[in-house]
């Protein structure tokens, strides 16, 4: 997998870079600013573009935009971003754009020690995925105004949770010590609760409940 990093902090650009050729990822582009992305990310063709969301000059939202303006001008480009805090709106508006082709993530940065995970993360989004960091789906699940989030079971609000993670059933089945038959119940509850069509494709359905959380 080829992927192009964008993070103005040098020792975590090469931290990042080390990391990812240590796990047999393609790093083939490491850049510093907003700018220098976009050309990087239109030149390689990468699979993935690691962004932080604060880049240079200003630091408050260059990463975003240029990560928004590449899910136009490279589409088969998937972009996992990276922000030291959940910043509400900014994963709204990167996840407003979640069907588009092509992967998406939103990760904290303190994920990247967890390396295991962060690898998972990297490949999911990568082959088309998603990766919405635990942190990020409680903040919005918590700032979802519908009625249809209460309805919800403590179970379902975990299935759910991991649900928009990106886990699939059998991932989530593991996490929580259930059979898969039962996941798939609590899956179909939830879809039916939130009133959101129901998807054989675990890509599919993770997309439907971020809408439904970013809405």
């Amino acid at each position: 997998m080829r992927i192009v990093i964008a993070e103005d902090l040098a020792l975590l650009r090469d931290g990042l870079a080390r990391l990812l050729r240590d796990n047999d990822f393609d790093v083939v582009a490491e850049v510093a600013d907003a700018d220098a992305l976009v050309h990087a990310v239109l030149r390689e063709r990468p699979d993935l573009a690691i962004v932080d969301i604060r880049l240079p000059p200003t630091f408050r939202d260059e990463g975003l935009r240029a990560a928004l303006e590449l899910r136009v001008s490279a589409p088969e480009t998937a972009i996992l971003v990276l922000s030291q805090y959940v910043e509400h709106t900014y994963a709204a508006e990167l996840l407003a754009g979640a069907g588009q082709a092509g992967g998406i993530g939103y990760l904290l940065k303190d994920r990247v020690m967890d390396v295991a995970d962060f690898v998972d993360a990297v490949r999911r989004v990568g082959d088309g995925g998603t990766a919405l960091d635990p942190e990020v789906v409680a903040q919005l699940l918590g700032r979802r105004r519908a009625s249809a989030v209460d309805d919800l079971t403590p179970r379902e609000r975990e299935v759910l949770e991991l649900m928009a993670e990106g886990r699939s059933n059998g991932g989530i089945a593991e996490e929580l010590v259930l059979t898969t038959g039962a996941v798939e119940k609590h899956v179909t509850s939830i879809f039916h609760k939130l009133r959101l069509a129901p998807s054989d494709s675990d890509h599919r359905r993770v997309l439907a409940v971020l809408a439904y959380l970013s809405g």
